[in-house]
């Protein structure tokens, strides 16, 4: 498949275009410092663009199976609404280039049901998560609601705790409801590369933890 992946300059977005490339897809990764991207492989293009601004990313969709979203915040005090913002854009330029599906990256505590999630971390824990970063989760928030209305074919991955360790290989995944645990940053990568073709979770939330 020809993937377009934002963010990719970040902790999980570069795992995302290595792996991408790994299982053959051919991968546009598009970034706003070329430099922070040292990846070197006959099957990547490096794209300068704005992700706020639709008309900068049509020509970047254009010819593409599917956008990836690895995108997140400048800290928990952000509050330019990077991951909203960037998505509203990917959304206008998706439907002008006609590029179907669209898998975005979430977080755990953005869901509010308390699916997949024990008692006790719902009452203790997540509640204290969600305070000191209300202003990521709001947005993410947005972001979910904006794909939600859209028209697209896309997919909302919700990790748990992110972690730097090597791949293990083994994850664990609930469609609209979490999964409790972390999950190493490369499983997240394969997570999300495994969702690319399973219709199965077209126009949901995956939960997704470590095995």
């Amino acid at each position: 498949m020809k993937l377009a992946i934002f963010g990719a300059t970040g902790g999980t977005g570069q795992l995302l275009v290595r792996r991408a490339l790994d299982l053959g897809h051919q991968v546009t990764a598009v970034v706003r410092d070329p430099a922070r991207l040292a990846i070197d492989h006959p099957a990547l293009a490096t794209v300068v663009a704005d992700v706020f601004d639709a008309d900068s990313l049509r020509p970047v969709l254009d010819g593409h199976d599917a956008a990836l979203s690895a995108l997140g915040p400048n800290g928990r005090k952000d509050t330019t609404g990077v991951c909203s913002a960037a998505v509203h854009a990917i959304l206008e330029a998706m439907d002008a280039t006609g590029v179907r599906r669209v898998i975005a990256l979430s977080a755990q505590p953005v869901l509010r049901g308390g699916a997949g999630e024990p008692l006790w971390l719902r009452i203790t824990l997540l509640p204290v998560i969600r305070a000191v970063y209300r202003t990521v989760y709001a947005d993410l928030d947005r972001m979910e609601r904006a794909l939600a209305a859209s028209t697209t074919d896309w997919t909302v991955v919700r990790p748990g705790f992110l972690s730097g360790k090597p791949p293990t290989g083994r994850y664990r995944t609930a469609i609209e409801a979490n999964v409790p645990g972390s999950i190493t940053r490369a499983d997240l990568a394969q997570a999300v590369l495994d969702v690319l073709d399973d219709s199965t979770t077209i126009r949901h939330a995956v939960g997704v933890a470590g095995g």
